[in-house]
């Protein structure tokens, strides 16, 4: 069966490697972007969208800027990943578990459905557990060799956390924090939705977060504490910082309080737009 194609530019922008697609085109034409030894000039070129790729030169600090989203997270909760064993669901290039490691985490297991597109240097290191081809649906705590995860960090797309939550906590250490990316574009429902799969409406995204928040606390979560992401996801869309704990099967969950909601997404819109990010009208 033949690998779906897109756009390069495209692609440069989901695997986070460029923050729009117009960095996505300029990096393209300045001739850094290349598939293994293979340089790849043409930003309209569809391409297979497993096929590797990496920028030259890449200023960013991590090998994609999804790293940014759990440096934030790390700052504004009490949380700690040195010497801990991490479970990183929806690995993709490993922004996540390599900022992770370069704050201590001492192994990540990076889980993803996907194929061939975790970092080469992240691939290579001995921390990491590669666990590619891997619908975490299905996980069993026997599938982590080298230990049961005491941190997780999920950032799924296409699928709802509340698919991912359930399984989560069979497999986490009682005690374990985790830090949860919600992607309101695949939380609320279709009609929510608006052009280009971007959600709009600030009282949707209070909505979306106001029934994770629910759902997680239901589950057993306690329900720590929600910011928001630096960036917007490649397609614009805000996405929000959620931080729970899992205490163990006799815990019980606890919800945030709503204030906490609509300030989170009240200081989101504020603060994105005031960066001219491409956060939609």
């Amino acid at each position: 069966m033949t690998a779906k194609k897109e756009r390069l530019d495209v692609l440069l922008v989901e695997k986070g490697l460029a923050e729009t697609r117009e960095k996505a085109k300029r990096a393209i034409m300045a001739g850094i972007v290349y598939s293994n030894e293979n340089r790849l000039d043409k930003p309209g070129e569809k391409i297979a969208r497993d096929l590797p790729l990496t920028v030259k030169g890449n200023p960013l600090k991590y090998v994609s800027r999804g790293g940014l989203k759990l440096e934030k997270a790390l700052e504004v909760f009490p949380v700690s990943v040195k010497g801990k064993t991490m479970i990183d669901i929806g690995s993709s290039t490993g922004g996540f578990t390599d900022c992770a490691l370069q704050n201590g985490a001492e192994r990540s297991y990076a889980v993803d459905v996907g194929y061939n597109q975790l970092a080469w240097k992240l691939r290579q290191d001995e921390r990491v557990v590669v666990m590619e081809r891997t619908n975490f649906r299905y996980s069993e705590p026997s599938d982590f060799t080298e230990g049961l995860p005491e941190f997780a960090t999920i950032d799924v797309s296409f699928i709802s956390l509340r698919l991912i939550l359930p399984v989560l906590k069979t497999l986490l250490v009682p005690g374990s924090d985790c830090i949860a990316l919600v992607k309101p574009q695949f939380e609320a429902g279709r009609e929510s939705v608006g052009k280009k799969g971007i959600v709009r409406d600030p009282g949707v995204h209070a909505d979306v977060l106001r029934r994770m928040n629910q759902f997680a606390a239901s589950e057993g979560y306690t329900v720590k504490g929600l910011s928001f992401s630096p960036i917007t996801g490649g397609d614009g869309n805000i996405e929000f910082l959620l931080h729970l704990e899992w205490g163990g099967e006799d815990g019980n969950g606890a919800e945030l309080p709503e204030e906490d909601i609509l300030r989170t997404v009240r200081e989101a819109h504020e603060t994105l737009k005031a960066k001219k990010t491409d956060v939609p009208e």
